[in-house]
């Protein structure tokens, strides 16, 4: 077979870039959304004023699949053909990798309930409880995504949400994935609908006669679905920002050249969209690597090795030559990316220094790939430098908290005078009103005389 000839992995020399070029590194392709926010207008509009039958004409125009309006839930019946259908190994794999996943968010889940005595007789808590509804958004537009399907369900049923559901898109025949549909049921998910993209976002958020109405979307998608979570977020909670897939492997001198160039190459399959950049400062591994990408290459099928040649020829992708380890880490930093993965000899003594990054892989065994699928932690992570702020996906996504607060009399009189005092000096009557003498005459019954003021 004749190798296919590809446009070399771009290299990046950080002390050489102006500060327009770096700040340029640090773009991500979903960053100007105004496109996808104008296309996405008239599709959320249909779907709030026709319900199912938008989406059943949005499959159509935008899936090439006939979905009737009485078809758009799968029923136990192709949860059952899907069981039959699928390859026992594939079943038990996907059993495997969601009895880690389960372990994982286990171990995450807060206790229901917490007090404290923080002063003698004043108590204060906090008790959590799971959201009422949550939609997990699983795509489907460059293949099918069981993984994302047991990553969003599995929290969501961990956490207790009473009603979780999954959307995702229907494939040419009308039907959900096979593998998705076993993932759902595994997970412990039975409501499945064909509906994807930013009409699967205004369903969940408006409902249809179909649909539920959910609190809160979760799940990655491209710009499109990022594009329509944001107009809606008046109308559901969006979740944290997940598009297009990116990654940094930072390797230093003792790393493995070709481990680097197969490890780099992960998420940049994803798409023409993704963005993947090795950051290392030898010289001579990051040529090795630039060297070995291209044989990787002509071992994938021609589109997904045209998506990573995409990626890596251009300015979201590469190599980024720096001078010191310290640079490595403020590029990564001020990056913040979905996944950083590590790859040392020594990787711990990497990890401190790493600061703004949703995952981080240690060492030459923990291949990106192995992290997506069954580790364990979530492969739903903030993207587009959200890791400054924001956390993967967990159980704490399909948890809220209120605060509990208990006085005694013992600490209602050393805090009432207090704040008496914070409320008369901003002002406020009933707050001042509600800590006076006024409180010990209610109890007795007693009103105060008209005019009166404490």
């Amino acid at each position: 077979m004749t190798a296919r000839q590809y446009p070399p992995v771009a290299m990046h020399n950080l002390a050489q870039m102006t500060g327009k070029a770096r700040l340029a590194l640090l773009q991500r392709s979903e960053e100007n959304l105004a496109p996808f926010m104008e296309g996405a207008r008239p599709i959320i509009d249909a779907v709030r004023s026709e319900g199912d039958q938008a989406l059943s004409r949005f499959a159509k125009d935008f899936d090439n699949a006939e979905v009737a309006v009485d078809e758009l839930e799968a029923t136990s019946a192709e949860f059952d053909r899907a069981f039959d259908t699928l390859d026992n190994d594939m079943i038990e794999t996907l059993e495997y990798a969601a009895s880690n996943i389960r372990a994982f968010q286990k171990e995450q889940m807060p206790g229901d309930m917490w007090m404290k005595e923080i002063r003698p007789g004043v108590l204060v808590g906090e008790r959590v409880t799971p959201i009422d509804s949550v939609a997990c958004y699983s795509p489907r537009g460059k293949g099918s995504f069981p993984s994302v399907t047991l990553m969003t369900a599995i929290p969501a049923v961990v956490a207790g949400v009473p009603e979780p559901i999954i959307l995702t898109p229907p494939g040419p025949d009308g039907q959900v994935d096979a593998a998705t549909l076993v993932a759902a049921r595994i997970a412990g998910v039975e409501k499945v609908y064909k509906c994807g993209g930013v009409q699967a976002v205004a369903a969940a958020a408006f409902g249809t006669q179909t649909i539920p109405r959910c609190r809160k979307i979760v799940g990655p998608g491209s710009p499109w679905l990022v594009a329509a979570k944001r107009l809606l977020a008046g109308q559901i909670d969006p979740g944290m920002p997940a598009g297009p897939s990116e990654t940094i492997v930072l390797a230093d001198p003792t790393a493995n050249p070709l481990i680097a160039a197969l490890d780099l190459i992960i998420e940049s399959e994803h798409g023409s969209d993704s963005s993947a950049f090795l950051v290392t400062w030898d010289r001579t591994l990051a040529e090795q690597v630039i060297a070995a990408v291209p044989s990787y290459w002509n071992t994938m099928s021609e589109t997904l090795a045209g998506y990573s040649s995409d990626v890596l020829s251009g300015n979201c992708g590469g190599v980024v030559l720096v001078e010191n380890a310290t640079e490595a880490y403020e590029f990564i930093n001020e990056y913040a990316p979905e996944h950083c993965q590590i790859l040392s000899k020594h990787p711990f003594e990497h990890l401190s220094h790493i600061r703004n990054a949703s995952e981080v892989l240690l060492g030459e065994h923990a291949a990106g790939s192995i992290a997506n699928y069954m580790m364990g932690p979530n492969c739903v992570l903030p993207t587009s430098a959200a890791a400054h702020t924001c956390s993967p996906l967990g159980v704490h996504d399909f948890l809220k908290s209120s605060s509990i607060g208990h006085l005694t009399k013992q600490g209602y009189e050393q805090l009432a005078p207090k704040v008496h005092r914070f409320a008369c000096y901003e002002g406020f009557d009933a707050h001042a009103n509600s800590v006076s003498s006024f409180r010990e005459d209610a109890f007795n019954g007693k009103l105060p005389a008209s005019g009166q003021g404490d």
